[in-house]
């Protein structure tokens, strides 16, 4: 079982990482094309491209100026603990033990605009770059063109390496980046968490709690050692309760009263 997630806006590079072990991004060189069109983009362009301040536009076009490989525990940082945000701040990876980090190296995969696919322990250096910006980068007129297949057979790769009698993909990613998979060349099973809060009289989904939600689901399969997706059903953490009578079997419902 593989689990997915999307990356986050907000980063740490102050911190230090709770380990000093650390792998290479499997696409560093697709990042680097990425990164030599983004340079050639003014802080205004930047601002533009992403609806940011100015502000914003200057760090980031800064960013990807001093953006340089070799990547080494001195100039980046694991992606783990370097994402910070609503769904790692469900996920706190600061609270796993050294187990913990060599299990989700194996089973949990951050999606990114600039990186690809990130394992936990691969090390990154701060970007901003939104899957979903109409970015162009060589013949691509967007990031999903410029990433096209590659990572959808990445995953598969990876699933192919997983023992077990079927291959399922829980995917807790937002579809801005679960987008950028092709579920039809997946050859996997797919299952997709939603989490609702009762809110306005009704449950729905409320956009912080369920990207929180969302990473606790995956420190719940980590920390558990959850290769059965059945198990998934019995999430409890926070409130949340699994509810048949709203779910799918590839779209298990949470619900939360509180």
């Amino acid at each position: 079982m593989l689990l997915v997630v999307s990356p986050a806006k907000s980063l740490d590079f102050e911190t230090p990482a709770k380990t000093q072990k650390f792998t290479t991004p499997s696409f560093l060189d697709d990042s680097k094309k990425l990164v030599k069109d983004l340079r050639k983009l003014s802080p205004d362009d930047i601002s533009e491209l992403m609806s940011v301040s100015s502000k914003l536009g200057e760090l980031n076009h800064e960013r990807f100026a001093n953006w340089h490989t070799p990547f080494t525990p001195e100039n980046a940082k694991q992606a783990l603990f370097a994402f910070k945000g609503d769904v790692y701040l469900g996920l706190d990876a600061d609270r796993f033990s050294a187990s913990d980090i060599t299990f989700a190296q194996k089973h949990l995969r951050i999606l990114s605009g600039l990186y690809g696919v990130l394992r936990p322990l691969d090390l990154m250096q701060p970007y901003r770059l939104e899957m979903g910006r109409k970015f162009a980068s060589g013949k691509a007129n967007s990031l999903y063109e410029f990433w096209g297949e590659r990572l959808t057979q990445f995953l598969n790769d990876e699933l192919a390496q997983h023992k077990g009698k079927s291959r399922v993909l829980v995917n807790l990613a937002s579809n801005e980046y679960f987008n950028s998979i092709k579920p039809k060349a997946l050859d996997a099973s797919i299952i997709t968490p939603v989490f609702k809060d009762f809110s306005g009289g009704k449950y729905k989904i409320v956009s912080f709690y369920a990207k929180k939600a969302r990473g606790e689901m995956a420190a719940y399969i980590i920390q558990n050692r959850l290769k059965d997706p059945e198990a998934l059903l019995n999430f409890d953490v926070n409130g949340y309760a699994f509810s048949a009578a709203d779910s799918t079997p590839d779209s298990p419902v949470f619900l939360r009263k509180q």
